[in-house]
């Protein structure tokens, strides 16, 4: 009997128990589980004959994952010895982390994190044995009504008859999971217990409230301090707390959640963001168009979102009529290209439309600027050949590249998206849509990843994923191809030999959603924008009351250059009106006395350091050409 271990592109012959092999080749401790033709595993199993085997270690996602489930499951161990009363619910991992559900009706306090997490070295500490055991479900029953778990019983009654009913046991905590685990306790070496939040059981609000502790392992304590101190940078940076610092956005509960309101600044940023884009557009052959908020319920039931997405429409009746409020721009554009005949010397046609659209989002996944029921696309449909496809896509692509480099956004994943479920029109259109975003990926020679069954309802898509703080991938530009709407709505132009035919639409958004980038921006830079898109771009900062007249002068003279500046007439003393300015995040302080008033000068700072005294029109000189530049460098003028 022997089966084909594989591990790092090497393939032996072996036989017997797992792990005692793993352990004879020198690698106990550094396999966490195992894949067994396939299917995840424990690694105390001996494989069927002629099985292949691969094993699993940290650098694959299925080996933190039964890492980070162990710890699960030594966190649960900790909490029945610490607090016996208390009953199980679920402890899966989870990205960067794990937790687990507990039902008590204390909450948990963060002296009980600390109890609990010296319990988890205990149990660590002793190495316990991990082992699985399967019983028949009568027997699984009984023992869970030993236990006195009654939500895992519910769990037992919802385990498919014929499927193995499987536990775990560590010294004498015992758990109703599917697995697999690591072998032994002391095989997790770093963790820590980060906060607790509430969770309805199975995620059902009339389901009892739990209470649900977060956790992350990881293989080293150097490699779990890193993660802790990216997360507390995650947090100053989290767009919903640092956008309502500095008047970027808020929300009010009396307006209804997901609704967000700009104040001046966010305002401004937003502005400055659309102008140059809408700039772009206009320059790339794109034409605006407006449509209305509101539609009758019959044009969506044509172009198939009544079907496919009605769930996430708001309907209102007007004059016995049904209104739905648009949660996308396309039927609006279509019936724009519909209203005249078009010839194919009119395509490509690109209409552009800076559209607010409402979706209705569930009130517990709502999260800030990231997924709201209220926002703004830059939204584009383009119309055309089939002939002209894969050119405006990779016209599409140059946009979009183009936009994320002058924000300084460089990380990202590009993904392509194909048939889902649930989908309109034939195999034959979503095969040819496919291919062309496929061709024109990589004409332009960029790495991408196929994300099967991804796709819109109505067509194949690309999506740019821009990468944030611990690993966090928002959702950013997307491209999708579409033969099914211009078909439904019976869309045509009059081709070279006088036929009638049906054009390609593309759906494209280049940034998004304006909320959701802002998000993005705000994260990224940690509130502290680029000169050119901050909403104010110079604090002035009169020493005494005999400087504000000079004050308003400088004033007067940025914004004779349209540079965006505010006096800060506070009596406080200097030094705080400069923390102030600092942690407002202001890129350019101005400081102005008695020498800056009498040489028409001023004092210039950022953040980071003290730039000294220039002639005012040096100075706007400097900010002029770092403005048109578009520059992200940050602290400080460039040496010219």
């Amino acid at each position: 009997m022997s089966w084909k271990m594989i591990y790092k592109d090497n393939v032996w012959q072996k036989e017997g128990n797992l792990l005692e092999v793993i352990k004879k080749e020198g690698l106990g401790g550094i396999i966490l589980g195992a894949k067994i033709d396939g299917k995840l595993s424990d690694l105390n199993i001996v494989p069927k004959d002629g099985s292949i085997v691969e094993l699993l270690d940290w650098s694959t996602p299925e080996g933190r994952d039964i890492y980070r489930h162990t710890s699960a499951h030594i966190l649960a161990h900790a909490v029945k010895e610490l607090f016996p009363e208390v009953k199980l619910g679920i402890g899966p991992a989870i990205e960067d982390g794990f937790y687990y559900d507990f039902y008590r009706n204390e909450p948990f306090t963060q002296e009980d994190l600390l109890r609990i997490e010296n319990k988890m070295r205990e149990i660590i500490s002793q190495n316990l044995s991990i082992e699985r055991f399967e019983l028949p479900r009568e027997e699984a029953l009984e023992l869970l009504k030993e236990l006195k778990e009654e939500f895992k019983i519910e769990l037992l009654d919802e385990i498919p008859e014929g499927e193995k009913i499987s536990f775990y046991r560590q010294g004498n905590f015992i758990d109703l999971c599917r697995g697999p685990h690591l072998p032994f306790t002391g095989m997790v070496r770093a963790f820590k217990l980060i906060n607790v939040s509430g969770a309805y059981w199975r995620g059902n609000e009339k389901n009892p409230m739990f209470q649900r502790i977060y956790g992350t392992s990881f293989l080293t304590q150097e490699e779990l301090d890193k993660y802790l101190e990216e997360r507390e940078e995650a947090q100053r940076r989290d767009h919903r707390k640092l956008g309502k610092e500095l008047g970027i956005f808020d929300t009010f509960e009396e307006a209804g959640p997901g609704l967000i309101f700009y104040p001046p600044k966010g305002a401004m940023l937003r502005l400055l963001i659309e102008d140059f884009e809408r700039r772009e557009h206009l320059k790339r052959g794109y034409l605006p168009v407006i449509t209305p908020h509101l539609m009758q319920a019959e044009l969506w039931k044509r172009s198939g979102h009544w079907d496919n997405y009605r769930e996430n429409m708001f309907f209102l009746e007007v004059e016995d009529k049904a209104y739905a409020v648009k949660p996308m721009n396309c039927p609006g554009h279509i019936l724009i290209y519909k209203s005249t005949i078009r010839s194919y010397r009119d395509l490509p046609l690109r209409f552009f439309e800076m559209g607010t659209v409402y979706r209705y989002e569930r009130s517990g996944v709502l999260y800030g600027l990231e997924r709201a029921r209220g926002f703004t696309q830059d939204d584009a449909h383009i119309f055309c050949t089939q002939e002209q496809l894969e050119e405006e896509i990779k016209n599409v692509l140059d946009f979009v590249f183009y936009m994320l480099r002058s924000f300084g956004l460089k990380d990202y994943i590009i993904t392509l998206s194909t048939k889902p479920e649930k989908y309109i029109g034939s195999d034959e259109i979503w095969e040819k849509a496919t291919l062309a975003l496929r061709n024109a990926l990589e004409s332009v020679g960029v790495e991408y990843q196929i994300a099967e069954g991804e796709g819109a309802f109505y067509g194949p898509k690309i999506d740019v994923g821009l990468k944030g703080l611990l690993g966090k991938v928002w959702q950013g530009p997307t491209i999708q191809v579409d033969f099914n709407l211009p078909e439904r709505f019976d869309l045509t132009y009059d081709a070279p030999d006088g036929t009638k035919k049906r054009p390609v639409m593309i759906h494209r958004a280049i940034l998004g959603s304006y909320e959701r980038f802002i998000g993005i921006l705000i994260e990224h830079y940690g509130g502290r924008f680029p000169l050119w898109i901050a909403p104010i771009q110079v604090r002035i900062l009169p020493i005494a009351d005999r400087h504000v007249e000079y004050a308003y002068y400088v004033l007067r003279s940025l914004e004779e250059k349209d540079i965006r500046g505010e006096i800060d007439l506070d009596q406080a003393k200097l030094n705080y009106k400069i923390r102030k300015a600092i942690s407002e995040k202001i890129p350019y302080i101005f400081i102005v006395g008695d020498k800056e008033k009498e040489e028409g000068k001023v004092s210039v700072r950022t953040h980071t350091r003290d730039l000294g005294m220039f002639n005012l029109e040096d100075v706007i000189g400097k900010l002029m050409k770092e403005i048109r530049d578009k520059k992200l460098f940050d602290g400080g003028f460039e040496d010219d």
